[in-house]
């Protein structure tokens, strides 16, 4: 929300310089963003007179002046092309090494067909001013040459712009802002409600709400017709406020509705009466129907939309944009104003569902005071009888305006309560008050009712809040929090431990957290197994965001890529967020993830003097899934792998942790080749996925103490054993045979050698395994240590149908 400070001065009378209305703004809750001066950016340009005019020696079209520039020097010779350029005018000077907003160019001493020019005399859309360019510009001749132009100009006028939140509709309009500062004690607000127009006669064009046994989309409906106007350009004062705010003057028509919308926060169209056929209609849009809009675009339209129609077709999208067809233009001379009320959801729904964002839409999403429809109508037409003249009708109003009164009540011990600001009760009374509240009662409890243009209070709390943003959160004394005398008890969930567990686990791993959409695109969704119609956004961003991701790899896959498209290939990522199966609360599940790509493995990537880094690898991957597993307090001794894994994974470089048969707790391996494709990516790459929510809560323990640190004082036992087994047989097979052969003494097996070829008998392997026995008690005699081989033997004869290799 953008204003000037004069503008601001028309709705409060204040004595405050700009920095103490900058600062209560933001102490008041209207964050304000960005202050400008566009007086700072035309400091360098002075008025100056043209004291000679000859045409150009080498050019029709040009002449080369001599000016004045009232600094007492010799006269600047400058070559300008404007067909006003004349002897004796007064104009504005710019010299070299000054920058010309309008054009985007500093100046310096050039040469214009063989002729030296020492600057240049400027027109209003070269200094932003306005869009005219058909001539410089043209000052009165008393106007002081050598003195500053924004000075005379009155250009010192500094712009204003708020971040407003959602719930505070009434400060989209200035008089709103005003209100606020003057209940925060900047000033007095000046009483500028419009006074009613009577009209003559009844207004020929009827309005008809027309929604049949679906629900109303416009609860009011008022239109005016102003017969006469004569159409031209708006008065340069609100041409300069509405430039001053980014907004391009129109017509006086046009610029009194987008004049009004920012004064008032009260958004109104007018429509060329001749230009509409019959009574004008609201209803709900129809399959098949379009509307050329005022920005030059076509639009469709279905019945979750309402419109505007006459006995033609649809001619505006209701509360959004007007139809180009019946605009305003500078031959209107019969003009119908509106002013009406919209359904606040539908406005949004249909805005986002088009595309279309506008200052209208902006406030009518948010919701406007529907007591100021009637009265913004009768501004509104002031305001043009006044421009540019004619004679209004009576108004029609279809509909009614809705009855926004309500009232809470308030107990005066809520402000300290929530607050801790200790204020008597006139004071709350005042604030309230002067903000527009209605307050009755003197007792300890208050009634109050808010005012028509607060949407957003409903109960006591949003009144407490009133109260301490105008008094101010700075004189809420700071009160140091108590000190526990106790251990503070466990803060966090199971979930959000893990979470957090997961994520350090991973950075450690040296991967960096990536955050990418939840959405995805239907063909990527599709490729992970999703793509479920449930899960289809109803208005996605774009085509390539228009899924609820089935999992977090494409996004992560994507980022990998985006990575070596810029320069850098090995790259590794991971991310800890939601996935979803269905829309259902149990089809959202919690997911840590990540992909490594190019040679990004745990020891390092790239090139080194001491040997290249090795391709990724879906151990890479399968040892990112066991870490986090480990971090979470997964039990992963007792983890299962197995060589299932899902389609979008490479099958034989793939693979699956489970605990138990069924309860999958982590996927990972290579992409498969076909995903590779439809996902646009260059491989190798490798992904894991760890299911956060799968892994069973630990036992809770009758204490908080950790048990006694167990550790041996004996020397561990080491022993290898080499098996042949199928070619079939899983290694994790014979390493769990081999554990389970002895869980009192064998502590650790680990694989640390295959072999295939000479010695081994065709479809067979040597799987060889490093077995550590703990001792307890006392140290292990060789035959016990025999009997343990032995046991080991055994187990993994059974369980694989191998034996020890000879």
């Amino acid at each position: 929300m953008k204003f000037t400070l004069s503008w601001l001065k028309d709705h409060l009378e204040t004595d405050a310089g700009l920095d103490e209305i900058v600062e209560t703004l933001t102490r008041i809750g209207l964050e304000v963003e960005e202050v400008s001066n566009p007086a700072e950016r035309l400091t360098a340009f002075t008025i100056a007179r043209v004291i000679d005019a000859r045409p150009h020696p080498n050019a029709d079209r040009l002449k080369v002046l001599s000016v004045d520039a009232g600094d007492g020097g010799e006269p600047l010779q400058i070559v300008c092309g404007a067909p006003n350029a004349r002897a004796g005018l007064v104009g504005v000077l710019a010299r070299p090494g000054d920058y010309v907003p309008g054009i985007d160019v500093t100046l310096s001493v050039g040469k214009i067909r063989d002729v030296e020019s020492f600057g240049m005399m400027c027109s209003e859309r070269e200094l932003e001013l306005s869009d005219a360019h058909s001539g410089i510009i043209d000052l009165p001749e008393d106007a002081p040459v050598g003195a500053s132009f924004a000075d005379y100009a009155g250009l010192d006028d500094p712009v204003i712009e708020i971040g407003l939140t959602p719930n505070r509709p009434d400060c989209a309009g200035v008089s709103g802002i005003a209100r606020d500062l003057a209940a925060a004690g900047l000033g007095k607000l000046k009483e500028n409600r419009p006074a009613a127009v009577a009209g003559e006669g009844a207004c020929p064009v009827g309005v008809t709400l027309d929604f049949g046994d679906t629900p109303s989309l416009c609860p009011a409906f008022a239109l005016r017709l102003v017969r006469g106007v004569k159409n031209g350009p708006s008065p340069e004062w609100m041409q300069k406020r509405l430039v001053a705010i980014g907004l391009r003057p129109i017509n006086a028509l046009v610029d009194i509705t987008n004049y009004i919308t920012f004064d008032r926060g009260r958004p109104l169209h007018v429509f060329d009466a001749a230009k509409v056929k019959g009574d004008l209609v609201v209803r709900r849009g129809r399959k098949g129907e379009e509307l050329l809009g005022l920005d030059g675009r076509t639009y469709g339209f279905d019945d979750t939309m309402c419109v505007i129609a006459d006995d033609t077709g649809v001619e505006s999208i209701a509360g959004i944009m007007g139809g180009e067809h019946s605009g305003c233009t500078e031959e209107t001379t019969d003009v119908l104003i509106e002013s009406a009320l919209w359904d606040e959801t539908n406005i949004a729904r249909t805005g986002r569902a088009l595309g279309i964002n506008t200052d209208a839409r902006y406030r009518f999403e948010r919701g406007v005071d529907p007591q100021f429809c009637v009265p913004g109508l009768d501004l509104a037409t002031r305001m043009v009888i006044d421009l540019c003249g004619g004679s209004a009708s009576e108004m029609t109003l279809a509909g009614a305006i809705p009855d926004t009164d309500r009232t809470i009540d308030l107990p005066m011990s809520e402000v300290k309560r929530l607050s801790g600001l200790d204020l008597s009760p006139p004071e709350i009374r005042g604030v309230l008050s002067r903000l527009g509240f209605w307050v009755a009662g003197t007792g300890e409890t208050a009634k109050v009712a808010p005012p028509s243009w607060r949407p957003d209070v409903h109960g006591k709390a949003d009144l407490v809040e009133e109260v301490v943003r105008i008094v101010g959160l700075d004189e809420i004394a700071s009160v140091p929090l108590p000190r526990n005398r106790h251990v503070a008890g466990k803060m966090l969930t199971v979930s959000q431990s893990r979470r957090s567990q997961a994520r350090r686990t991973l950075a450690v791993r040296g991967m960096k957290e990536a955050v990418t959409w939840s959405f995805i695109s239907k063909a990527q969704a599709e490729a992970f197994g999703g793509g479920a119609r449930v899960l289809e956004l109803a208005n996605p961003i774009s085509p390539e965001l228009s899924d609820m991701r089935p999992s977090l790899v494409p996004g992560l896959a994507a980022a990998a890529q985006r990575n070596a498209d810029r320069g850098f290939p090995d790259s590794a990522q991971f991310e800890v967020g939601q996935v979803f199966a269905d829309d259902t609360p149990k089809g959202q599940s919690m997911v840590a993830a990540g992909v490594r790509r190019g040679t990004a493995g745990l020891a390092g990537a790239d090139r080194h003097w001491t040997g290249n880094a090795q391709p990724v690898s879906v151990f890479d991957a399968k040892a990112d899934a066991e870490a986090v597993l480990a971090a979470i307090g997964a039990p992963v001794d007792k983890l299962m792998v197995f060589a299932e894994a899902p389609d979008w994974l490479h099958p034989g470089r793939s693979g699956e942790l489970r605990l138990g048969p069924k309860t999958v707790l982590a996927r990972f391996g290579e992409l498969h080749p076909r995903t590779l494709r439809a996902l646009d990516l260059d491989g190798p790459m490798v992904a894991f996925e760890v299911y956060l929510d799968a892994v069973p809560e630990p036992k809770a323990k009758a204490g908080r103490s950790k048990g006694a640190f167990d550790v041996s004082d004996l020397m561990p036992v080491r022993r290898d054993f080499a098996f042949v087994v199928d070619e079939g047989v899983s290694a994790d097979k014979l390493l769990k045979a081999a554990r389970g052969a002895d869980k009192k003494l064998i502590t650790d097996v680990t694989l640390f050698d295959v072999y295939r070829g000479t010695g081994i008998g065709e479809g067979q392997k040597s799987l060889a395994i490093d077995v550590t026995l703990q001792p307890r008690d006392k140290t292990l005699t060789d035959e016990e240590i025999d009997a343990v081989a032995a046991k080991i033997r055994a187990a993994v004869e059974k369980a694989t149908g191998g034996s020890l290799r000879g």
